[in-house]
């Protein structure tokens, strides 16, 4: 069963449990699906209120920008959990002959890539989520701010929670260039979400 169709109780359990995953990039991803589905609450609250009309215009953008990214984020959660498995099986092949030896190295570069990119795609999503929060702040339903606070908050969670996961996996790319790039790029995406969160 997939992650996302499970019981919160079936879900914790799992977590909780000494299976190898789900782990902290499936937890990151929640993190930031419950971040975003947050703002996306508050955009309706405030949509659904005529004492905000003058605010209704950037609520439907924040809606239709914001929607997708749930839905990619919540794909993440499983997403990841499918990028450990594979690492995990990589390892697991045989090594006994060079024919082997090599098709295992293979393997495990190309799960140890997926592994750092869905943590990297977590951390982007993230970073977009903020920038659509950002937009909300003194033009949503004021009732709901604490909302919007808390929802930053996830979201600049998800971001640091899935940077520790691409330089967990950052190691094994084992192109030098495109490590590079990961770790270049998720340095500013972290920075950029710590502080539109903090503002």
């Amino acid at each position: 069963m997939k992650l996302i169709d499970m019981t919160v109780k079936d879900y914790l359990d799992l977590l909780k449990s000494d299976a190898p995953a789900p782990g902290g990039g499936s937890v990151s991803a929640l993190t930031g699906a419950q971040g975003l589905a947050l703002m996306l609450m508050v955009a309706d609250l405030t949509l659904t209120r005529e004492k905000y009309q003058a605010d209704h215009e950037i609520c439907r953008q924040v809606k239709e920008a914001g929607t997708p990214l749930f839905e990619s984020m919540s794909e993440a959660m499983d997403r990841d959990t499918d990028a450990y498995n594979m690492v995990f099986a990589a390892y697991k092949l045989p090594k006994e002959t060079d024919e082997e030896k090599a098709a295992r190295s293979k393997a495990i570069g190309e799960a140890n890539l997926t592994a750092t990119k869905v943590p990297f795609e977590v951390m982007t999503l993230a970073h977009e989520g903020l920038k659509l929060a950002s937009k909300l702040v003194n033009h949503s339903n004021t009732n709901a701010a604490s909302d919007l606070g808390v929802a930053a908050s996830c979201m600049e969670t998800a971001a640091k929670g899935a940077w520790q996961n691409v330089l967990i996996n950052l190691p094994g790319v084992k192109d030098p260039e495109q490590a590079k790039q990961f770790e270049a790029e998720g340095h500013k995406i972290l920075a950029e979400s710590v502080s539109m969160a903090n503002h």
